[in-house]
């Protein structure tokens, strides 16, 4: 017995589809909310944390924190526990997630022009305007995943077994094709389909390591041996291929590990640093000059900064980034930084946040600090001093990650 991985486009009667396929099979069905949950369950983490770094934009911090990546090898992990079972339908984005070296599972994908799904979701009862943000929102997720697991378009025909162009097809005859599929002799479960499903575990428990340590190769898992391909350029290869060779060797099952140039690789320069997971930190000062070149000496140090120009674009940022520090001119254009300090320790407590202004004065001081400011410092500042400042709110939103968890 085999099981299938459903993708769908939205208003493609994936519903009809699922329903009919769940009652022709007997099959029970696995969604991405039952892989979410159970991930968040095992590694401790937010379930909607989860889905917003899976399946949202890519953070602009992630180059720092390589979050979205753990994340992946997180559900990889989890999957596989699935996929050892037999007379599963698997539906959703998570599907993406199955490595394609796993052949007793029918990968489908259901798809249909914007036009006809716009139809469909006119005649559900939706406005079109409504239904065509809808689309546009979960195709774009879905392209972005896509593009970070395998670097194709969602709709790209080599992800998939089987296509079904729903225009052409109902949900019955939809189902009728997906079986008739289903029971070629090639997708019988084997023993290499059980060390597939193994490999694949393996090489995700290398990448958790290897991203632990500051590192996101390609992994490739095959009947216990690992290969890793760089494909960012460095300037000592040997010196960091043993490195990720020592990494994977310590990893439980490993028999043995090759470490090679990906297609992309090139040689260049790479400044070797011990990795640390860093703190977020948010620039916000409308002296564009001033900020931009403090971010850039904030990232040599290994702090992931980004900066951004005014209040507005503060709190716009706020609105789908968490940082972990703040870094905030007092005086600007616009929302000024007491305003911005006011709101975002409204709706977000825990983002610490030091003022770094030119031009205040001690009532502006205490009027910060009341508002829960963690320091109150004046420019111009030594980066030394600063960089020690941030390290210590960093640490007390460590402290306080820790004692929420």
């Amino acid at each position: 017995m085999s099981s299938i991985a459903l993708y769908y486009t939205l208003f493609t009667e994936e519903e009809a589809v699922k329903e009919r396929l769940l009652t022709v099979s007997g099959y029970r069905i696995i969604q991405d909310a039952d892989i979410i949950s159970e991930a968040a369950k095992r590694y401790s983490f937010d379930k909607d944390k989860i889905e917003r770094t899976l399946f949202g934009p890519t953070s602009v911090f992630n180059k720092f924190t390589h979050e979205r990546e753990r994340i992946a090898t997180y559900v990889k992990i989890v999957l596989t526990d699935f996929l050892k079972e037999e007379g599963v339908v698997f539906s959703g984005l998570v599907t993406h997630f199955i490595s394609p070296t796993i052949n007793n599972v029918l990968k489908v994908g259901l798809f249909d022009d914007k036009a006809k799904r716009l139809q469909r979701a006119v005649s559900e009862g939706l406005s079109e305007k409504k239904a065509s943000k809808l689309i546009k929102k979960q195709d774009e997720m879905a392209n972005d995943l896509a593009m970070f697991l395998h670097k194709k378009q969602i709709t790209d025909s080599s992800l998939y077994d089987i296509v079904i162009p729903m225009a052409a097809n109902d949900a019955d005859s939809a189902v009728q094709i997906i079986m008739q599929n289903y029971h070629k002799p090639a997708l019988l479960k084997s023993q290499d389909t059980v060390q597939a499903i193994k490999d694949m575990a393996l090489a995700a428990q290398v990448e958790l390591e290897l991203i632990k340590n500051g590192y996101t190769p390609t992994v490739i898992s095959s009947s216990n041996n690992i290969d890793i391909q760089i494909n960012k350029s460095v300037h000592n290869f040997n010196n960091l291929a043993s490195k990720l060779g020592s990494i994977a060797e310590s990893v439980k099952g490993v028999d043995d590990v090759e470490v090679h140039m990906g297609e992309d690789y090139q040689i260049s320069i790479y400044r070797a640093q011990e990795f640390s997971l860093p703190p977020k930190v948010l620039l916000v000062d409308d002296e564009q000059e001033f900020i931009q070149t403090l971010s850039d000496r904030l990232n040599t140090r290994n702090y992931g900064s980004y900066p951004v120009f005014d209040g507005q674009q503060a709190l716009e940022f706020l609105d789908t980034e968490t940082p972990d520090v703040m870094v905030l001119d007092l005086k600007m254009p616009g929302i000024g930084g007491v305003e911005v300090l006011k709101k975002t320790k409204s709706a977000n407590p825990n983002v610490e946040i030091i003022i770094l202004t030119g031009h205040g004065s001690e009532n502006d001081r205490k009027t910060c600090m009341d508002l829960g400011a963690f320091a109150y410092l004046h420019k111009p500042i030594d980066i030394k001093e600063l960089t020690a400042i941030i390290d210590k709110a960093y640490e007390k939103v460590a402290k306080d990650k820790l004692e929420r968890a």
